[in-house]
């Protein structure tokens, strides 16, 4: 970080997975660029990406990204192996004083994004991710080395895009979540939502592969883990539990019939895929499968991409949010929002 001569300081700026949702955050850095200087007194420079395809790229006096076509850019595979020291080298040469980690789920271990939140660290980064694996599997540790470090580890993109759920507990000093329920894939919400309409399964998954909802292979979705990984994830930071994957009663859609979900659908029960956790006396308890909810419920008029959760504090007994049909853009700002919170 530097200061100009107007005293507004200069953070460098590194992305790491530069698909959609860091591409989506570099315009919307852009197009916030004025308030972050004027309103937060916030500066910033673009000096690394780094992908797959591009391989390293750092200038710590700054990226000219206009008019650079990174989607045709020649592929230059990582050397795996040697992964670790190589982010390492990468955040050093381009000075980087902000990681946005952005890489795919391993919902096996949440490698190598559980690495590359250490890395930044260690280098003396704020760390902020919108890949929910280093919560799962390193949530603890990645927050104690970022008190120790004195800088930020920050993940709201993960849950609900940029929905203020994980910093909207900062707002409420010594409240404790007692458990929530909700909706929190949104590819397994719009096959239903298309199920109910007439389509079949596999009609419904291309429609959703053609929104840009569900990946090539949405096995993650179909079969619950990603809604599982997302229950996870709030369990361990909101009800500061410890659970394991493993542990949560785990159901997809795949199974559902059009006619079943039809069925519910005109008996005034639609199917939703729901993540529930409970506080019990031997410890926190949560499921994700499919379930019937009244029609009459905020729940069951959730369809196509939007999200909903309702928690239960013992302050608030219910606190709803409601997500309706996000795009890239709320993705990219819960990280943008992150960026504020950790330098401002």
């Amino acid at each position: 970080m530097e200061l100009k001569a107007s005293a507004i300081p200069i953070f460098n700026l590194c992305f790491l997975g530069f698909g959609n949702v860091n591409r989506t955050l570099v315009q919307l850095l852009e197009n916030c660029s004025a308030e972050l200087r004027e309103r937060y007194r916030i500066g910033y420079r673009i000096t690394g990406i780094a992908s797959r395809r591009l391989g390293w790229i750092a200038d710590p006096n700054g990226l000219d990204l206009k008019g650079h076509d990174f989607s045709r850019a020649e592929r230059k595979p990582h050397n795996e192996p040697a992964l670790a020291a190589e982010v390492k080298n990468w955040l050093a040469a381009a000075r980087a004083d902000v990681l946005f980690e952005a890489t795919s789920l391993n919902v096996e271990n949440g490698q190598p994004a559980v690495d590359h939140i250490r890395a930044a660290l260690e280098h003396g980064a704020h760390a902020i991710t919108a890949n929910k694996g280093p919560i799962v599997y390193a949530y603890r540790e990645l927050r104690d080395r970022a008190a120790k470090k004195g800088k930020r580890f920050l993940f709201e993109s993960t849950v609900m895009d940029g929905v203020p759920i994980f910093s909207l507990f900062d707002q409420l000093p010594a409240v404790r979540l007692q458990g929530f329920h909700g909706i929190l894939n949104s590819t397994t919400n719009v096959i239903l939502s298309e199920m109910e309409n007439g389509l079949s399964f596999d009609e419904a998954l291309k429609k959703a592969q053609e929104l840009g909802v569900a990946e090539a292979d949405a096995t993650h979705d179909i079969d619950g883990w990603d809604a599982a990984v997302k229950t996870v994830a709030l369990i361990t930071v909101l009800m500061d539990a410890s659970i394991r994957l493993d542990q949560i009663a785990r159901e997809g859609i795949r199974d559902l019939t059009p006619q079943a979900v039809r069925t519910a659908k005109r008996d005034g029960w639609p199917f939703k895929l729901v993540c529930r956790a409970r506080r019990t006396a031997y410890g926190v308890e949560a499921s994700v499968r499919p379930e019937k909810v009244l029609s009459t419920q905020p729940m069951a008029k959730i369809i196509g991409t939007s999200s909903y959760i309702h928690l239960e504090t013992d302050i608030f007994p219910g606190l709803a949010i409601t997500e309706d049909n996000p795009g890239l853009y709320a993705t990219a700002y819960g990280m943008l929002a992150d960026f504020v919170r950790a330098v401002g």
